[in-house]
């Protein structure tokens, strides 16, 4: 392998690429049995990992390590019953370069994984209208996928991008079934599984005397 290639992982493997910028391609999931998900930065202490999945919805400091360091967290990723790909922010005011290079990194961790024996679960990502040319490239059809409303119900302009593009994910993706973390705004349909954001837990335990 010449030098030019050590770099960005590449040395860990080439996927075939999708769309206009060559992004990973995933298999994705069909999974059904959905155990309880947990964030990834509890997935080095948890135990009875076969019983749990992991998903990113946390800020990018906590998986960057996932990307710096790919092998590290193999063996622990492969105890998991499955595994979200991780959500790369996507902020609209980002440059559009650093918006698609955060889409290849999540594609590429989970081509990786998939290529590893992990049971993969498309994390759908997007920002605004311009994202849309290439923000579900290398996305499979149909199967399982999970999004996040997180940080997107805070005001009118954030709730229509999300709604917007949620439309266009269902219309392009034609997910079976999708995995919601987060409060699910009445406007998005689809076979919905509602996933609590850790904070709404958190809050449920001490509304019962935690």
């Amino acid at each position: 392998m010449n030098n030019k290639q050590r770099y960005e992982n590449l040395q860990h493997g080439f996927y075939a690429g999708a769309g206009k910028y060559d992004i990973p391609q995933l298999t994705g999931s069909k999974i059904t049995d959905f155990p309880e998900l947990i964030g990834f930065n509890y997935a080095k202490t948890t135990k009875n990992r076969q019983n749990k999945g992991v998903h990113f919805f946390l800020d990018d400091y906590q998986f960057l390590r996932l990307w710096n360091n790919p092998t590290a967290y193999l063996d622990i990723l492969k105890g998991f019953r499955c595994v979200l790909t991780p959500d790369f922010s996507l902020y609209a005011d980002f440059p559009t370069a650093m918006q698609i290079y955060n889409h290849y990194r999540k594609h590429w961790l989970g081509a990786f994984w998939e290529d590893n024996g992990i049971e993969v679960i498309p994390t759908i990502c997007w920002s605004d209208e311009k994202s849309f040319k290439w923000c579900f490239d290398g996305e499979p059809k149909g199967g399982t996928v999970a999004v996040s409303s997180i940080g997107t119900q805070n005001d009118n302009a954030a709730k229509a991008a999300f709604i917007s593009g949620y439309e266009v994910m269902c219309e392009k993706l034609r997910p079976e079934t999708i995995l919601f973390y987060g409060n699910v705004p009445d406007e998005c349909k689809g076979n919905i599984v509602h996933i609590k954001a850790f904070q709404d837990k958190w809050k449920g335990a001490r509304i019962n005397g935690w």
